[in-house]
């Protein structure tokens, strides 16, 4: 089935999200800095990571791990993220389009405002997310979870649903 149209005023398990602001990567206390975070977001594993801004463009980052990380108007166009663990991560504002997010575990993220335009999130686990102003346009959502999301202001043009769990009173043409 193929998405249509801005989707706007839907509220329906809007999640209270706040956002992460950790110095650095929480997860080596007492090492690191903004060069020990980005060393570790190459190197695909980044927990509690301050990576706001990043550019990981086209980057190959197959089952990263960025759980409770701050990647705010990060950079992640065409990048592979198949895999990835990325919940109660901030991706709001981030440029995600063309990326590959196939089979990711975005529980719980914010993505806000978030480019994910031609973005392949199929079978990807987005439960709980805030989807507020994301742009899906042309995005293939084929079997991803999207219960309890709040999809206010989504841009859903173009967008690929077959077989998604939809949030609870989501109605489709």
């Amino acid at each position: 089935m193929k998405a249509n149209r801005i989707f706007s005023g839907l509220a329906l398990g809007l999640i209270a999200f706040t956002g992460i602001a950790a110095a650095g990567c929480s997860s080596q206390r007492g090492s690191g800095g903004p060069e020990d975070a980005i060393a570790k977001a190459s190197a695909g594993e980044c927990l509690d990571c301050d990576l706001a801004g990043i550019d990981l463009s086209g980057q190959s980052l197959k089952e990263a791990r960025f759980n409770r990380s701050n990647l705010s108007s990060a950079k992640l166009s065409g990048a592979d993220l198949n895999n990835a663990l990325m919940d109660n991560v901030d991706l709001q504002n981030a440029d995600l389009s063309n990326a590959n997010l196939t089979q990711s575990a975005l529980t719980s993220a914010n993505l806000a405002g978030a480019n994910l335009k031609g973005a392949d999130l199929s079978e990807a686990y987005l439960r709980g997310a805030n989807l507020t102003d994301a742009d899906f346009t042309d995005a293939n959502l084929t079997g991803a979870n999207l219960a309890s999301t709040n999809l206010e202001e989504a841009i859903l043009d173009g967008a690929t649903l077959d077989g998604a769990t939809l949030p609870e009173g989501f109605v489709w043409p």
